[in-house]
């Protein structure tokens, strides 16, 4: 009898585990199983690698090329070439004013051109005497440059003594008028007073002041 009950006890234990690993297969089978990533050509595992982002050009603050910055010094004015004689139209003009010591005459350069273009400095003017040609001094005032855009001039004066001698003096014939940095020369009609007074002394009677230094009504 007792044999009985230990082989009945023995049948109960391994039914009970049977039902156990049943129950077990039944779960994995509802929770189904993770997939694994598929692993690449290689035959390695499969890895998490970072995405990877093409850089950004030429944005500032982001990564990449930097922007280009515009060059240093490319402004209109640093760019402006020299008025060049064939831009230039040339005419002086008698400015007198009585009771002044010296005469003056005003020569005006005007830039009949289609784009700016910039004088500084002292022209070169020459007086025609029968003589031969008197060259203007400069005075010495500073020089400044000055951009002239189409259509508008600059001016500079010619100072020089009166002729109050009686006598005839040294006669003018003409005028010459050579802008700055140029090797052409404008002939003019001399404007001013006819003769400058006879002198002994070194040195010219006749002064010149640089471009601007004269007004339109000077």
């Amino acid at each position: 009898m007792r044999v009985r009950k230990i082989a009945f006890a023995a049948l109960a234990a391994a039914a009970a585990l049977a039902l156990t690993a049943c129950q077990n297969d039944d779960l994995d089978t509802a929770q189904g199983t993770p997939t694994t990533a598929p692993a690449a050509s290689t035959g390695g595992p499969a890895t998490n690698a970072p995405a990877t982002h093409a850089p950004a050009t030429g944005k500032p603050g982001k990564t990449g090329t930097p922007a280009t910055a515009a060059p240093a010094g490319s402004g209109t004015a640093a760019k402006t070439a020299k008025c060049r004689t064939a831009d230039l139209t040339v005419t002086a003009t008698d400015r007198t004013i009585t009771g002044d010591p010296d005469n003056t005459v005003v020569v005006e350069l005007k830039n009949h051109s289609d784009k700016d273009c910039t004088l500084s400095g002292y022209a070169g003017v020459d007086l025609k005497t029968p003589s031969g040609a008197l060259s203007a001094d400069r005075t010495g005032q500073p020089a400044v440059t000055a951009v002239i855009a189409p259509g508008k001039s600059t001016y500079f004066g010619i100072s020089y003594p009166p002729n109050n001698t009686g006598g005839s003096g040294l006669r003018i014939t003409g005028l010459v008028v050579t802008p700055p940095d140029e090797t052409q020369p404008v002939t003019l009609p001399w404007p001013g007073a006819g003769s400058l007074p006879a002198t002994d002394t070194n040195g010219s009677p006749v002064k010149i002041g640089p471009m601007g230094s004269a007004g339109q009504g000077q």
